[in-house]
This record gives C-alpha cells, sequence and structure tokens, in this order.
C-alpha cells in the first residue's frame, strides 16, 4: 500500500480522521498524518522534516512556497476556519455575542486556556492586548504549548477555552459556547500544497485534488469549519 505523508495544523485534525479511512478504502493509498500547530510545523520543515504534503495556515503556507519548500501552483484553499470559546460540558454558557460581553465574561473566568503557538493563540493574544485586559487574563492564564486548550477545562484547570471551533470539537466533555463575535475575527484559512520534495508527488496531488473537491464539504462542515 502506498502511503502519503502529510503535516497538517490541528485545525484539519478531525476533519481527516473523519477522511482518512475512507480515502484509504478508495484509492489504497494510506495518509501518514502528523498534526501539530502551524508554527511548530514550520519549524520543524525548516529543520529539514520530510513530507508530501502540508496543510498550513494561508500565510505559513506562502512562507514555505517563498522559501521553495512547497510548489506555488499546488496550493489550495480548503477552509476558513473562526476562533471559538468553549465551558465544560453541564457548565453555563456565558455571554459572548458582543466585544463588551466577551470582556467581561473574560475578566469573570478563573483561568482562560489559549494555545501558545497555534493561529489560535496568536489572534487571542493580540485580541486581549486590543481590549486593554491582556495583563490580567495573562496573570491567570492556562496557556498550553501544544495541543487542544479545551481539555484543561476537563481537567479542572480552565474556566473558558479558546481555539479554532473545529480543534475546540475534538475535545469530549466540553460544549462549544460560539464563536468570536465576528467583527473581532479575521477568520484562519487553512491552505494545503505539496512539498518540493515530495517522494510520492502523484498521490499527494490526488490527495490534494480531494481535499480541494466538493466531496469533502460536509465532513469539514461537521468538523467546525466553513469551506
Amino acid at each position: 500500500m502506498e502511503n502519503v505523508r502529510m503535516l497538517s495544523t490541528l485545525g484539519l485534525m478531525g476533519a481527516m480522521r473523519s477522511l482518512s479511512s475512507a480515502y484509504e478504502t478508495a484509492t489504497g493509498v494510506r495518509i501518514d498524518a502528523d498534526f501539530a500547530p502551524t508554527l511548530a510545523l514550520l519549524k520543524r520543515l525548516r529543520d529539514g522534516e520530510a513530507a508530501d504534503l502540508v496543510i498550513l495556515t494561508r500565510e505559513g503556507l506562502d512562507e514555505m512556497i517563498g522559501e521553495s519548500r512547497v510548489i506555488g501552483e499546488s496550493a489550495a484553499n480548503l477552509a476558513r476556519s473562526f476562533v471559538g470559546i468553549a465551558v465544560r460540558a453541564g457548565q453555563a454558557h456565558p455571554d459572548i455575542a458582543t466585544a463588551s460581553a466577551l470582556r467581561h465574561t473574560l475578566l469573570a473566568a478563573r483561568s482562560v486556556a489559549y494555545s501558545r503557538l497555534g493561529a489560535s493563540g496568536v489572534y487571542f493574544a493580540r485580541l486581549i492586548a486590543q481590549m486593554g485586559i491582556a495583563a490580567e487574563i495573562n496573570a491567570k492564564a492556562t496557556i498550553v504549548e501544544q495541543g487542544f486548550t479545551a481539555e484543561r477545562l476537563v481537567s479542572g484547570e480552565a474556566d473558558l477555552a479558546v481555539q479554532q471551533i473545529s480543534e475546540l470539537k475534538q475535545v469530549a466533555g466540553i460544549e462549544v459556547v460560539g464563536p468570536v463575535p465576528h467583527d473581532l475575527q479575521t477568520p484562519a484559512v487553512f491552505s494545503a500544497g505539496r512539498m518540493a520534495s515530495a517522494e510520492h508527488a502523484d498521490a499527494a496531488d490526488r490527495l490534494l485534488r480531494y481535499l480541494a473537491s466538493p466531496e469533502v464539504v460536509p465532513v469539514l462542515r461537521q468538523s467546525g469549519l466553513e469551506p
């Protein structure tokens, strides 16, 4: 069985888990996928890690194209992703409908879990700075180096978790309250591209075409992404 080595941002983990086995059955090609935040993946690629296909934020993919690591013509935007807020299952859902409600909710939380390396963490750090509450939030924040922030809700370390909605939905025992107000968001765009050094170039191209096809749209939606 042929293998395609894929490095992907955590935002697509749910969708890829759903798609992988069906793809393998249909094509006989196994997707050997590894998931990490975009910034961590960029470092690994620059350190020379091999892959056939990468899924990164659009900005990250453009950097890799600029460094001739990813073939520019292969690039395909797959999905948009919004940052959301989650609480432990059974907890009351706080008001996050407006900027002022969100500010109040964040300040009232015992601890807010957010990621250091993911696109959502970079965005959230900027958001609380703009709101003028960075010092207060960071004094009691639970910073997650890698992985899913919502796990800190289940363990009781935090009251609120901030991450891409598609990543929050990967964790059992939590509830997504909703997205951060749209006027405060710049949705992350997740894009795929083939590595210039790909060992399995044809298989990578076929997988890319499949991921960008209408067929996978329902799976993306279900996992909390917008095609």
